[in-house]
């Protein structure tokens, strides 16, 4: 599982917006058990979301994320965190914990192997528990972003249900989400050609889109989307 391109600056920016964040979280929160994995946490600020759980086991492959995160939240005895790799023999040894749901937030595209990471992370999960996948949808919004953030690929439906074929997990659910971020990241890739992510497009988007659009989306689900949620259960 090789390393992220996320630094820890493009985390610090990510969380400034607010309102998507919230409303990211709050879709996966409501899909995890009181024992969670999270692969991936960075600088810990999904995991902070998660310190009233019974146990937080938090990982990643950066050492300078799990430093911060302890600097942060150390004081927690539900919190364990550790520098570690899904596709690791250590990985495997967090069974011990006996959680009962993993939260993966944008990561599994970075990861050159993700068949093997998911594999990974079911491994450890108790009969029955389940992985939250948020990941990002089509190949055809794959642009100068992606590729600079070090994403690999981007998932459809289709892509989501013949890995979860191939890892021995069931579909819970699999939905697309911010579909307004849809026709924004089209139009960054294929007409701007954008390097980069602009700090005023998301000021913009989290100010005044994701309120409307959060309240649409709980009415009725998109049929397409920025981004897919996903819940695979292990058997």
């Amino acid at each position: 599982m090789e390393r992220t391109a996320y630094t820890l600056e493009d985390q610090e920016r990510m969380t400034r917006a607010e309102n998507y964040f919230a409303w990211q979280s709050h879709l996966v929160r409501k899909e995890l058990g009181r024992r969670v994995l999270e692969v991936g946490c960075g600088l810990g600020n999904f995991t902070r979301t998660l310190l009233d759980r019974e146990a937080v086991i938090a990982v990643d492959i950066e050492p300078d994320c799990i430093q911060r995160l302890k600097e942060r939240y150390g004081g927690r005895p539900n919190l364990h965190a550790f520098v570690c790799d899904a596709e690791s023999p250590e990985f495997r040894e967090l069974a011990r914990f006996r959680p009962d749901s993993c939260a993966c937030i944008n990561v599994l595209e970075h990861v050159r192997d993700d068949t093997a990471a998911l594999a990974g992370m079911a491994s450890v999960l108790v009969p029955g528990g389940v992985i939250v996948l948020v990941v990002p949808a089509f190949a055809s919004l794959y642009g100068p972003i992606d590729r600079n953030l070090g994403h690999h690929r981007r998932y459809s439906r289709g892509a989501i249900y013949r890995l979860a074929g191939e890892t021995g997990l069931r579909v819970r659910k699999a939905h697309y989400w911010n579909f307004m971020g849809f026709f924004g990241w089209w139009t960054n890739a294929h007409i701007l050609k954008r390097e980069a992510q602009s700090e005023r497009q998301i000021e913009f988007f989290d100010r005044y889109v994701v309120p409307v659009l959060s309240a649409l989306e709980r009415r009725a689900r998109p049929p397409f989307g920025q981004s897919l949620v996903v819940v695979l259960e292990r058997p």
